[in-house]
């Protein structure tokens, strides 16, 4: 089965060609950090007029480098949310346009879904039930799932998702944007160990997350310390790059003890980090010391860095199954930005 996958839900416009959910034939993202970076993080209305300049390039190229035809795919998967609700507009009538003209069935699929399926693309054995940690700039999640296709929400961010504080405080600190990445880099040479951040404790006992405290925290380090931004062009002070190190390693503290929580709860036989930020070294090293290291060991998958920001393959591999059974196209189809998993 080949499938066509659109992705637009933030601010990468992608598409991609996948061959029964697994092989990849194609995979093609339009960025926006370019545009968004003078702002420090992304602009909807400008992230909607990017995506309308990008799509139908982006469609065409993927089946440019794919070396198919329209008319070759059995179907079109297309993110109908959670995100920005113009940006996902975007790409759901533009795939209602092409399923309609090309008289191909279309699915929907969620942005979540997409995540997890993505550490299924070169691990296609994880065994079941799995525990997932979707974890970027918009979502900070725990996902039960005991079967392919069912998923049960155990934990939320209560505020800030674990990326929107990184990127928060580096802008704060002129260390550009995305802030992730930049932060990192710098935390192999800070010494995590320099600003104390407590770790948030839920009270009623849930296995929610909160990361607005963080930011406080860190306001309050800065203040205190009389740390100056970064100037354009300079390279960071130890100052900052001692805080961001601490203050990335508090975050990744509260990630693996709240997931670490919900495995003892859930007994699952896998762990998979997903999502935006599990491209960051520190998370995937602390995740593969905490479980598959443990007394009771527990196999960690996660993507390549190319499936782990957003992107259509695991669009296309997460609309796979249900296109075995696709309903009537249906037209009145519609983005939905607060789009739940379950």
């Amino acid at each position: 089965m080949l499938v066509l996958g659109i992705e637009s839900s933030c601010d990468e416009t992608a598409a991609a060609l996948v061959a029964d959910g697994r092989v990849v034939l194609s995979n093609v993202v339009a960025s926006q950090i370019k545009t968004h970076r003078d702002f420090g993080g992304v602009v909807p209305e400008l992230a909607s007029r990017e995506h309308l300049r990008n799509i139908g390039y982006v469609v065409r190229q993927a089946f440019t480098e794919a070396r198919k035809s329209y008319r070759d795919i059995d179907g079109i998967a297309v993110t109908q949310g959670p995100g920005l609700i113009g940006s996902l507009l975007v790409g759901v009538s533009f795939a209602k346009a092409m399923a309609y003209s090309i008289k191909k069935p279309l699915v929907p699929v969620n942005h979540i879904e997409g995540h997890i399926y993505s550490a299924f693309l070169e691990n296609p054995d994880i065994g079941y039930p799995i525990l997932a940690l979707v974890v970027s700039g918009g979502h900070t999640s725990l996902v039960y799932s005991p079967a392919p296709g069912k998923y049960q929400h155990v934990g939320r961010t209560r505020d800030d998702a674990a990326g929107e504080a990184l990127d928060k405080i580096a802008k704060y600190l002129g260390l550009g944007y995305p802030g992730g990445p930049v932060i990192d880099r710098l935390s192999r040479k800070g010494d995590p160990d320099r600003y104390l951040f407590s770790i948030p404790k839920i009270s009623d006992g849930s296995l929610d997350f909160s990361f607005s405290g963080f930011k406080t925290a860190a306001l309050r380090h800065i203040q205190q310390e009389k740390i100056a931004p970064r100037r354009p062009g300079a390279r960071p002070s130890r100052q900052i790059v001692d805080l961001v190190t601490s203050y990335q390693a508090s975050i990744i503290r509260t990630l693996v003890i709240q997931t670490k929580k919900a495995q003892t709860r859930l007994q699952a036989r896998s762990i998979l980090l997903v999502g935006g930020v599990a491209c960051n070294s520190e998370l995937r090293k602390s995740f593969k010391r905490s479980f598959e290291e443990a007394e009771n060991p527990v196999p960690v998958y996660y993507p390549s860095p190319v499936f782990t920001t957003d992107n259509g393959v695991m669009i296309a591999a997460a609309g796979t199954p249900k296109l075995h059974h696709p309903p009537p196209l249906d037209l009145e189809l519609n983005a939905q930005a607060d789009l739940r998993l379950c």
